[in-house]
């Protein structure tokens, strides 16, 4: 179970700081390359879009990485939000163990 309480950083956060300052791409420049409108890059940017596999493959092919690298990050922001959910905690909380037969 994940027991960190410092949130990780964001898909958002590494998308901007990680690769389009240091490429010195605009959200427009991104988007281009991605084939996406704009908007979806200000939403992954903002952290108020998820990346989906297809987004994770189409950031991999631009940068030049792996897709993998894109949908882990999403990955342990998801589950880190899971578990500092007092909503989402109590009903992970509700579930029992199944005993071995």
């Amino acid at each position: 179970m994940l027991t960190t309480k410092r949130k990780p950083v964001t898909v958002g956060e590494i998308l901007v700081e990680e690769f389009m300052e240091p490429f010195g791409l605009t959200q427009a420049a991104l988007a281009e390359a991605m084939g996406v409108q704009r908007k979806h890059v200000n939403e992954l940017c903002n952290d108020r879009r998820n990346v989906t596999a297809a987004t994770a493959l189409i950031l991999a092919r631009v940068f030049g990485n792996s897709p993998d690298f894109w949908l882990n990050v999403q990955r342990r922001n998801d589950l880190w939000a899971a578990m500092h959910s007092p909503k989402e905690r109590e009903r992970i909380e509700r579930a029992r163990p199944l005993k071995a037969a």
